[in-house]
């Protein structure tokens, strides 16, 4: 048999983000015979290809997370790249997320080599072995079941891609390096989602439902792809597909392909019912989880809740970036803005009469006490002046002058800190770590997209009110239902609102905002922080002032990115940049 290194983690050429990675590339010394042949080998590989699933707590120079690149929140270090997204200073040369691109196409590569690989297992040992055959029987079972994982894991790279970019190169065989790839173009952006949707529908029917039902189940399951990640998966897919930014090409009047970064014309119904339906789906396909406490949620590996999570190795580099200033070894971090705190809203009266009202800052009674009978979750997810925090907890003091305050050096620039994620009963100074995950899919957003989806083509529809309120009613949360009356537009922001609420921090805001195309009305404005000024010599009365933390930049062309330039360079007119880059 002809023998050739296996390239585990290779960049090829145009799709795998220029020659000159090639000379980066880790080569393993096993030979690729040795690899289809191996099903430990194999199981190996694919293990790599789910450690390219997205870690979004510290993406962005190892510390900044996205949410600091939308008007979620400003990061505390004014060096870091993030800064570039919200001052408009990134090109298809210079991209904070200048990795995303080969990054996801790797993973890609490395499917289409799994996937060829898998055929070729050798099982001899175990199938001969009649002492063997539980194994031979269990080894069988999750080949048979890792093809679709690893289907899955492609459709979800591909998405990542067509989120930022648009339409890109479907590329769905094994490549070799005398393939000419300066002949690969951009797939359109139909032909993308199509593809995507119809391998989740694919994986859903060959997956079991969920980790609990995987043949020879146990506690290295967790991680694993089942039917409800492809379920949800495409439902947020077509939730994509249905929103504005996909369906409105005069953003880019002139482009002279928008078929690479719009659907065509067609019933925008018929596209947000398709979303609703994917939504449904997942609802329909087992026992929904009870919504335990929300703060608890995000420092767990195992919870009902969660759909699919990566699960990252011991640390506490996320404690140590986002704990509050004054604690040791902090640094600030990602400080939430006002913009963000105000999207709680304030509960109004007690029981069942009890209403929920957004907050004004006009209304004396609350700009005196801005954090009195707030939506919980603001508690849970942001530390607020005067908010009990760490191990061993204290009050942290976010007035001017205050141990966690301005003009400490990488202090809160916004008056916050982030609380969500966060392991508080870790004593930093003892440099205590533990094992958190990063949540991909859980429940809540398939009951908000299936309410977002619906008021779209079926306004009024009860099952609106039922999964809109099934999310605000979990436990610890129980904020008043969505009321009577309201019209669909009404109806949409306040779905938009509790989108912003409950996924705060979570990477969906900022593509949220794009795809309902209000780029300018929500990254392009002033982002805002609060001055808090201790009033009296204990510390005891504060006042709270809005200010301007920063000015921000939102152009039209930021609704998706540039392909990188290096990428343009290599195909020689093959790939088509995005408009106005």
């Amino acid at each position: 048999m002809k023998k050739y290194k296996y390239i585990i983690i290779a960049l090829i050429s145009l799709a795998f983000n220029g020659c000159e990675d090639l000379d980066r590339e880790f080569v393993t010394t096993l030979q690729r015979d040795e690899i289809d042949a191996s099903f430990e080998n194999v199981s190996s590989l694919l293990n790599s290809i789910y450690s390219e699933l997205p870690d979004g707590l510290t993406p962005i120079g190892g510390a900044a997370m996205m949410a600091s690149a939308s008007d979620e929140a400003e990061f505390s270090i004014p060096t870091n790249s993030v800064q570039n997204f919200n001052t408009g200073g990134w090109n298809a040369v210079s991209n904070p997320e200048s990795f995303v691109w080969g990054n996801y196409y790797r993973g890609i590569r490395k499917i289409n080599q799994f996937l060829v690989s898998t055929d070729k297992i050798n099982l001899d040992r175990w199938k001969l072995d009649p002492s063997s055959q539980i194994i031979y029987e269990q080894n069988l079972a999750a080949i048979a079941r890792w093809k679709y994982e690893a289907r899955f894991l492609r459709a979800y790279f591909y998405f990542e891609l067509v989120k930022r970019y648009g339409g890109v190169p479907l590329l769905n065989t094994e490549l070799s390096l005398n393939d000419d790839f300066t002949s690969y173009k951009r797939n359109t952006l139909e032909e993308c989602i199509n593809f995507i949707t119809s391998e989740c529908t694919i994986a859903a029917q060959n997956l079991p439902l969920n980790t609990s039902t995987l043949p020879y189940a146990n506690l290295n399951d967790l991680g694993r792809v089942t039917k409800l990640s492809a379920l949800a998966l495409k439902s947020r897919v077509l939730l994509y597909a249905a929103s504005d930014l996909f369906n409105t090409p005069s953003w880019a009047a002139g482009y002279p392909n928008p078929e690479l970064i719009s659907l065509p014309s067609g019933n925008r119904n018929d596209r947000w019912k398709a979303a609703s339906d994917a939504a449904k789906a997942v609802i329909d396909a087992g026992t929904l989880p009870v919504l335990g406490a929300y703060k608890a949620l995000f420092n767990t590996n195992n919870n009902a809740e969660i759909i699919l999570a990566r699960t990252s190795g011991r640390s506490n580099a996320f404690e140590k970036i986002n704990a509050p200033i004054g604690f040791n070894t902090a640094t600030g971090g990602n400080a939430p803005s006002q913009d963000l705190v105000d999207a709680y809203e304030v509960r109004v009266g007690s029981g069942a009469s009890a209403t929920a009202v957004m907050f004004n800052w006009n209304d004396p009674a609350m700009a005196a006490n801005p954090y009195a009978n707030r939506d919980p979750r603001l508690d849970f997810s942001i530390v607020v002046n005067k908010s009990n925090f760490g191990t061993p907890a204290r009050p942290v003091q976010l007035w001017e002058g205050g141990l966690d305050g301005k003009p400490i050096i990488n202090a809160s620039r916004t008056g916050y800190y982030l609380r969500k994620y966060q392991f508080e009963s870790f004593n930093l100074t003892n440099n205590a770590d533990g094992i958190k995950s990063w949540i991909l899919f859980r429940f809540p957003e398939i009951y908000l997209n299936y309410a977002e989806a619906l008021n779209e083509w079926s306004p009024g529809n009860a099952d609106i009110k039922i999964y809109y309120d099934r999310v605000r009613s979990r436990t610890g949360v129980a904020m008043p239902g969505l009321p009577a009356g309201l019209s669909p537009a009404q109806v949409r922001e306040r779905i938009r609102n509790e989108k912003r609420v409950e996924f705060a921090f979570e990477d969906h805001r900022l593509w949220d905002v794009r795809r309902w195309m209000q780029g300018p009305e929500f990254l392009g404005k002033p982002l805002r922080g609060v001055k808090v000024i201790s009033t009296n010599p204990i510390n005891t009365t504060f006042s709270y002032t809005p200010v301007i933390v920063e000015n921000r930049t939102f152009d039209a062309k930021m609704y998706l990115y540039p392909i990188p330039q290096s990428d343009l360079n290599i195909s020689k007119g093959g790939l088509i940049q995005n408009p106005l880059w």
